[in-house]
């Protein structure tokens, strides 16, 4: 009886070490429907310390892009970023929106039905180089 007792004792020990251990990391952002009803996420990326949402609305053929922060409610810089596909390295006014916001960066939009763009962002501590992938569809 002793023995299994001690069993007993060393598993939720373990088990009681193994949530401590996860309680103090940070979630990944999940989409928050920012861009609106009718849109579905296509695609995201890891962008540092959120995640950028590529969405797009098959009845009105706009795409569009939220960066959404992994700290919800603390300030950090966001970028959000969609263009239709270019070979430029600037973005045109509208299509980008950045700055310190406590919980997303967008929504952003552009029409691209059966078209090639240019989607990314950044999150907080990766504020000098923004990720960018291109969606055609």
């Amino acid at each position: 009886m002793p023995r299994r007792l001690a069993s007993v004792a060393v598993v939720l020990g373990l088990t009681t070490a193994g949530m401590a251990l996860t309680v103090g990391t940070a979630e990944a952002a999940s989409y928050n429907s920012a861009c609106g009803s009718g849109y579905s996420v296509i695609d995201s990326m890891d962008v540092g310390e959120g995640n950028t949402f590529l969405t797009y609305n098959s009845s009105t053929g706009y795409n569009c892009v939220v960066t959404v922060s992994d700290t919800p409610g603390t300030a950090a810089y966001l970028d959000a970023r969609l263009r239709l596909h270019s070979t430029s390295t600037s973005w045109p006014a509208g299509t980008v929106d950045y700055g310190s916001y406590k919980y997303y960066a967008g929504p952003v939009y552009v029409y691209a039905k059966n078209a090639c763009i240019d989607w990314g962002g950044a999150a907080a501590s990766n504020y000098t180089r923004v990720n960018y992938n291109d969606h055609c569809g």
